[in-house]
């Protein structure tokens, strides 16, 4: 699939400056087709891993359902949106990237699991987070493979750091 290019070439991100949005991220927005054609997008904690979005989702729901009907998604983050009332307008950094939703599988997923733990718990004792991780049985690993990304920043921050 040929995908669009970005019309503001010049707002365009670096591939080093996406992956540092993704990789500083808290949340994302995973976009896919729901139930009945309805688009179905769910704001999720996630972790960046191996040129891959990884998250944990519930055994059974919509996102599931969504995901094994129609793996194609979208995940947008938003690292910054600043609105400056005074020049309408919003200084705004974020990432769009398509790829392909799947179930982890148990050795990728025994992989990438304890990034997301580290991302989000780095307070509470490596020991502790190990534990919580063998202990989990409820939740699935999900991942999407990266198919096409992009990233663009408002032109005031373009200006700002040239």
């Amino acid at each position: 699939m040929a995908f669009r290019p970005m019309r503001r070439i010049r707002q365009m991100l670096s591939e080093q400056r996406i992956q540092e949005v993704l990789d500083r991220g808290r949340y994302g927005v995973l976009a896919c087709l729901g139930d009945d054609g309805y688009p179905y997008a769910v704001p999720l904690n996630y972790v960046y891993f191996k040129n891959c979005i990884y998250f944990h989702a519930a055994k059974t729901g919509h996102k599931l359902d969504a995901i094994s009907n129609h793996p194609k998604v979208s995940f947008t983050v938003v690292d910054q949106d600043t609105i400056v009332a005074e020049e309408y307008t919003s200084y705004f950094r974020s990432v769009i990237l398509f790829g392909t939703a799947a179930i982890a599988e148990e050795p990728e997923w025994r992989e990438a699991f304890p990034a997301l733990v580290a991302k989000y718990c780095a307070d509470i004792p490596a020991e502790q987070r190990q534990q919580t991780i063998e202990d989990c049985t409820q939740a699935v690993g999900i991942v999407v493979k990266i198919d096409h990304c992009t990233g663009k920043e408002a032109k005031e921050l373009v200006r700002a750091r040239t």
